[in-house]
């Protein structure tokens, strides 16, 4: 009971001094609201009013009819250009593609011919490029199949012709939203960096400030001030995952989460005893802020990118893909991907969950002995 009152105690100090840092507690708010809602509409992997422009050397129904099928949210309406003035419009970024449709190209069709089109590209936006390219190949085959074949020509007939009809079906995200999926990592990486960094600067502010003096006075022990750190820094990022769950993801985004709410925070708090651990333990390493944001680069950056929540885990070379798929923060990510996307319930991922709060704990013992290390160099 005296250990739990000092927990509480000690909860409650970090808790006022992180109230107190105004600076720290705004930026915290905005990487869970404005920085996930920035990150989801600014890295979008589907193509999303992209600006067109048609040279219509035909001005034929097919070529009318080619023009008409951009249609929007892929694409803007479609811009009518001459061809001189198609350099300086690339060069002027108006539009990033622009469709050169050469003349007798309607008859050229009806003739059982293969005329070509052009296809002007600005390469700079390398998204866009890459799926529009294939997006207006489509709609011009498509197109071009309805004018040759009738207007009500189905697509089963269309596929016939080709042999085999390939059904595609979406599953988890049927409309493809990459916002849903960008705007969640986001939310896992803000948990990842900012756990690890509240538990370090909390204490090397103690340093700096001069109260770690104070704390070293008090009849607490080490685990106590250390568990007390942990606690406190996990609820705040408790409490703004939830926040950030149901108030962004769920209300702005419109993303559909599948799974179990309380069962994906119970694996935000496993994991959040891992990052809080690993964090106090580079605060006993570091011993200033700036040495601390040296180390958050080199140990906090990579584990983020190779977690599989960036680029997938099968991407990356074979002995790295080994040994990172066994890392709390690739267990992480594939646990919120299971809950949030699939709708996986605690059978399905109780492993990961285990996995990653066994980590933790082991972490937890060996940051414990290094920060009792510390304290008694302190003293």
């Amino acid at each position: 009971m005296r250990s739990l009152r000092c927990i509480t105690q000690l909860v409650l100090k970090e808790l006022i001094s992180l109230w107190r840092d105004r600076v720290l507690l705004l930026f915290m708010l905005y990487a869970f609201s404005i920085g996930i809602y920035t990150q989801a509409h600014g890295i979008t992997h589907e193509l999303r009013n992209a600006a067109i422009a048609v040279i219509d050397g035909d001005n034929s129904p097919l070529s009318q009819a080619v023009r008409d099928g951009f249609l929007p949210p892929q694409f803007r309406p479609p811009q009518a250009i001459l061809p001189r003035d198609v350099n300086k419009a690339l060069d002027n970024a108006r539009f990033t593609f622009v469709l050169d449709i050469p003349p007798n190209f309607q008859a050229d069709v009806q003739a059982g011919h293969r005329p070509s089109l052009q296809l002007l590209i600005d390469a700079t936006a390398i998204m866009q490029a890459g799926l529009g390219a294939n997006t207006i190949q489509a709609i011009v085959n498509q197109e071009i199949n309805r004018f040759v074949h009738g207007e009500k020509i189905d697509d089963k007939k269309v596929a016939d012709k080709n042999l085999i009809e390939l059904q595609l079906r979406a599953a988890f995200n049927q409309g493809l939203e990459s916002l849903w999926f960008t705007g969640t990592m986001e939310m896992l990486n803000n948990i990842t960096m900012l756990a690890i960094l509240l538990a370090g600067a909390a204490l090397i502010r103690e340093r700096e400030h001069g109260t770690l003096e104070h704390l070293l006075v008090l009849p607490v022990q080490p685990i106590e001030i250390m568990l007390g750190k942990v606690l406190a820094n996990g609820l705040v990022i408790m409490v703004l995952t939830l926040t950030s769950l149901l108030v962004i993801l769920k209300g702005v985004l419109g993303m559909q989460i599948a799974g179990s709410i309380p069962l994906f925070l119970s694996g935000v708090a496993a994991y959040l005893f891992f990052a809080s651990s690993l964090g106090i333990f580079l605060g006993t390493i570091a011993r200033s802020m700036p040495q601390l944001g040296l180390l958050f680069i080199l140990v906090v950056l990579p584990m983020i990118l190779l977690s599989g929540g960036t680029t997938p885990m099968e991407s990356m070379p074979a002995w790295l893909r080994s040994f990172m798929q066994y890392t709390p923060s690739a267990q992480f990510v594939a646990f919120a991907q299971a809950i949030l996307y699939r709708g996986l319930g605690f059978e399905g991922v109780w492993l990961r969950l285990l996995g990653i709060a066994g980590v933790g704990a082991v972490f937890f013992a060996i940051a414990a002995l290094r920060f009792r290390s510390f304290l008694s160099k302190q003293q």
